[in-house]
């Protein structure tokens, strides 16, 4: 029964996200809610759990007004959402393999033998790891903690609208990051709606899977 009614809510949190545009500007969310929100998304899956997500939360007025020239056709979301996040994904996200492993180490999680073997095996891979497969791999890691933090915002009661239209090109340097380093993958409004936002149609299973 517990099972169930978990599968339900979670069910409710999916089909009941909206990509909300407008949202109510007299609301705002703590740093400690965020970053409980950030947290929790975190727990995504990512490669060799390299987790190459890196986030940074526009909610001061400094912020939003760096922000609104780069949105140029995202301008509601920006002023009356609670925050932007904007979302990279770190070129050089090796660079935390021997934090990750250590620590994994030091929790339990995995032997000391086993750490060292794999910690050998990705150094040699991520050295001879060519720039655009790197690339292309944290994107897709960084899709996934994207959809994840949606579905946490929906949880704890925010809306998100996922917003791909900016200027992608001086995002990073605008907000003190190395555009060669950190890739923008998508900028996420999160607040309290004001309106209800359109539900969308779906295309059919029938239309968009096989089975062979």
């Amino acid at each position: 029964m517990t099972t169930e009614l978990k599968t339900n809510d979670f069910m409710e949190i999916m089909k009941g996200r909206r990509s909300i545009r407008n949202y109510d500007p007299s609301v705002k969310i703590s740093k400690e809610e965020m970053r409980d929100m950030l947290e929790e998304a975190t727990t995504a899956p990512s490669s060799i759990n390299m987790q190459p997500w890196r986030f940074i939360v526009i909610d001061s007025s400094e912020g939003k007004e760096k922000l609104l020239p780069l949105a140029s056709f995202n301008q509601t979301q920006v002023k009356t959402s609670a925050a932007v996040i904007a979302i990279f994904a770190d070129m050089n996200n090796f660079d935390y393999a021997e934090e990750i492993y250590s620590k994994a180490v030091e929790l339990g999680y995995m032997p000391q033998e086993v750490k060292e073997r794999q910690m050998a095996a990705f150094s040699n891979h991520f050295a001879k790891l060519p720039e655009q497969i790197n690339r292309e791999t944290i994107l897709i890691d960084s899709g996934l903690v994207a959809m994840q933090l949606m579905l946490t915002a929906r949880a704890h009661g925010y809306d998100t609208n996922p917003i791909g239209g900016y200027d992608k090109e001086n995002i990073a340097e605008t907000f003190g990051l190395d555009k060669k380093r950190y890739v923008p993958v998508m900028l996420l409004s999160i607040g309290k709606a004001a309106d209800e936002g359109y539900k969308s149609y779906r295309l059919p299973v029938e239309t968009i899977a096989e089975w062979k």
